[in-house]
């Protein structure tokens, strides 16, 4: 007769836990596809190589070159997405290099592509992936029959190397490479906030203005055909066409006011944020400490985010008070609004603090936004300093 006890919970053994989680899984389909995908660029690197180079003498040597490189630049992005997917590495794709139209012609072009180091490290990278595939192929395939109680730890090491590999020699070229695909990133926001502040001016001018003035002229024709009828009647007339006329001066003002009020042009930016402020629902301390005024176009930006942030602090912080301070530190101009609501703000909340941030971004800014429930709302921006010209 056999007797089991209850074990005290510290004498417990573990539990029962799986060895291979699913990022392991990946990570040795990967080692193990190393091999074929070696063989396959390992040969092409090295035909593509001798071959050109024994025709680099003949006239179709050097363009063979550069379109053997093109196709290098291929097998990369392939590579990349295969670590993308299996590794998790995420590697910024390189700017691709400009046809002959835009490079300026046929042989500015084919200099561009024999020397494009993205091409020519792909091309290493193929070589170097021969060996190390030969490798990582035995130990994980040896491994899953062998060695495999401690096959996770190895293929994460094994892994591991493969990664630093495809970020050295599958990444841009270097931090140009990524500024200048920012930079195009950046030139299409500001384009698009172009166009978008367009259509608003249209559609004010068109929705307001507009539509008054051509109410008044209707009612300035009629009160002259009544003039000699019916005096009373077209005095009244001519008394509501003078309201109609102070209504879309006012309009037409606060339009331009929104595209560049008057005294941020003619005072400078503390002058137009004071008068932001006093526009505002809850009383806001104003602090500009600048040793100059910066260039027009950081200066509107200010303007602008400053405007928006208190626009955002009437209609949803519910606070009792708000702050603005403006202050430049090194090469950078800072910004920093807050307020004393109930906080909880977040950049995809329709308050327009990620067109703000997509607006800073466009000229090297940054925006950040801290706003814990019920702890108020801090939100600080940086755009670099220029100097007036």
């Amino acid at each position: 007769m056999t007797t089991t006890h209850d074990l005290p919970d510290n004498d417990r053994p573990p539990p029962v836990r799986a060895v291979f989680s699913a990022v392991t899984w990946k990570e040795i389909a990967y080692l193990v596809s190393n091999l074929p995908l070696a063989m396959v660029g390992f040969l092409y690197a090295v035909v593509m190589v001798v071959g050109t180079g024994g025709l680099s003498v003949t006239a179709i040597g050097l363009p063979l070159l550069a379109c053997g490189l093109w196709l290098s630049r291929q097998l990369g992005r392939l590579d990349r997405a295969r670590a993308r997917s299996l590794l998790g590495v995420r590697v910024d794709e390189p700017t691709p290099i400009p046809g002959p139209r835009r490079a300026g012609g046929f042989f500015p072009w084919l200099w561009t592509s024999i020397k494009d180091p993205v091409g020519w490290r792909t091309v290493l990278y193929q070589l170097v992936r021969l060996p190390w595939g030969v490798l990582t192929f035995t130990v994980a395939l040896a491994g899953l029959f062998v060695l495999w109680p401690v096959l996770p730890y190895l293929v994460r090491m094994l892994a591991n190397a493969d990664r630093a590999m495809v970020r050295g020699l599958l990444s841009p070229s270097d931090g140009l490479e990524r500024r200048i695909a920012e930079l195009e990133s950046d030139r299409g926001v500001v384009v698009d906030t172009a166009a978008a502040d367009l259509r608003r001016i249209e559609r004010d001018l068109h929705d307001g203005a507009q539509a008054r003035l051509v109410a008044l002229a209707m009612g300035l024709g009629l009160a002259k055909e009544k003039l000699l009828e019916d005096p009373e009647g077209a005095a009244a007339m001519v008394d509501e066409a003078h309201g109609e006329v102070k209504l879309a001066l006012q309009e037409l003002r606060d339009l331009a006011r929104g595209i560049h009020p008057a005294v941020l042009t003619d005072r400078g930016l503390d002058a137009a944020l004071s008068s932001v402020a006093a526009r505002c629902v809850v009383p806001v301390k104003v602090a500009v400490d600048l040793p100059a005024r910066p260039a027009e176009a950081i200066e509107g930006i200010s303007y602008f985010v400053v405007s928006e942030l208190l626009q955002n602090v009437s209609k949803h912080a519910q606070a009792r008070g708000a702050s603005v301070e403006v202050w430049r530190a090194g090469e950078r101009l800072l910004i920093r609004v807050s307020d004393d609501g109930r906080g909880g703000a977040r950049m995809s909340g329709g308050t327009g603090m990620a067109g703000l941030a997509e607006r800073l971004g466009a000229v090297d800014g940054v925006f950040v936004v801290d706003s814990p429930e019920g702890a108020g709302t801090v939100v600080t921006a940086e755009l670099p300093w220029r100097g007036r010209g």
